[in-house]
């Protein structure tokens, strides 16, 4: 079994990399862990997820908190915006599988788009909270 943030971590990038909408906004399955290099934006990377124990005295489980950013050369909000929001779609309380546990629940928790100061990128940021269970 894997472990659950490796597990989550894993069945969100398959669900983007396989979402439509998302690709035809990137140019394609565009979503990292780590950028390869010269890759031109837009591309959304996976910035860190944060687990902590969420076990109760009769079952063990993990709250995860996700942040994705998105990348943009545009120097409008727009592209990123639409692609936050793409992401934000995808994922909000999607029905995913993380390998060996269950998803109790994915949300959006907030999502913004801004200039990224001394660079001609616009960053946006996605966070989500997952609860997930051992099966």
């Amino acid at each position: 079994m894997k472990n659950a943030t490796s597990a989550l971590q894993a069945a969100m990038v398959s669900r983007l990399k396989a979402d439509p909408e998302l690709n035809f906004l990137l140019g394609g399955p565009r979503i990292y862990d780590r950028v390869p290099q010269g890759a031109p934006p837009p591309y959304v990377t996976l910035a860190g997820i944060e687990t902590h124990d969420w076990s109760t005295s009769g079952a063990v489980g993990h709250e995860h908190f996700v942040t994705l950013h998105v990348w943009s050369r545009n120097p409008s909000r727009k592209e990123a915006q639409g692609i936050v929001g793409a992401v934000g779609d995808c994922l909000d309380q999607a029905p995913l599988r993380p390998d060996g546990h269950r998803l109790v629940n994915l949300k959006t928790l907030f999502w913004t788009a801004m200039p990224e100061p001394s660079s001609e990128y616009t960053r946006g940021v996605v966070r989500l909270r997952a609860v997930t269970e051992p099966l």
